[in-house]
């Protein structure tokens, strides 16, 4: 969406999170501030527009909200239908996902000396109004899932770039990986 067009509670956390790279935080406290701020954000669900809240019928939907036009970071609506989940996959960048409507499943995995994937302990259950943080620093591998088989569930993301552009991996149990860059959702008509 272009800045002009924003929700204004977007525009505000779009401001407010621009006013936040301006100190020049340590990861750390970024994504503590952040997470503060993108929890104000998903405080109410009535703002973001009906065309970033439609899920698909094959896989969930990754529709692109706001990009900072130095590509500092974008906005991002996922929109998960029943049953639909990403496959294990990284970032590179740190993140920041807030549930805005729905359960959500988040499965961290770590990279085993063998090159091996093992789960993280069991998945975490991402309720309406949490906050989630992943990066390489801190853990970034992961597999995310709608939480409820019979209703919609929307997150929004915070990526340290223009995630839709940046080269990631997918990964398999076995460790063996695949790159891909994922873009972004079509509005549809």
């Amino acid at each position: 969406m272009p800045p002009q067009t924003l929700p204004l509670p977007l525009q505000h956390f779009v401001t407010a999170f621009k006013a936040v790279l301006q100190d020049s935080p340590t990861e750390a406290d970024l994504l503590q501030r952040g997470g503060a701020l993108l929890s104000e954000l998903i405080g109410k669900d009535d703002w973001l527009p009906e065309p970033f809240r439609r899920s698909g019928s094959d896989r969930y939907r990754q529709y692109l909200l706001y990009r900072d036009p130095t590509a500092r970071f974008s906005i991002v609506s996922f929109v998960w239908g029943p049953g639909q989940s990403t496959p294990i996959h990284d970032h590179t960048v740190w993140g920041l996902i807030g549930v805005l409507q729905g359960t959500e499943l988040a499965q961290r995995f770590a990279r085993e000396a063998s090159g091996r994937l093992e789960p993280q302990g069991p998945p975490e259950l991402l309720r309406a109004g949490r906050i989630d943080a992943v990066s390489p620093r801190i853990g970034d591998i992961h597999q995310v899932s709608n939480g409820s088989p019979d209703s919609v569930s929307i997150s929004i993301h915070v990526y340290g770039a223009d995630i839709g552009a940046v080269s990631r991996h997918v990964f398999r149990a076995d460790g063996t990986t695949q790159d891909f860059i994922s873009g972004y959702s079509p509005l549809e008509a």
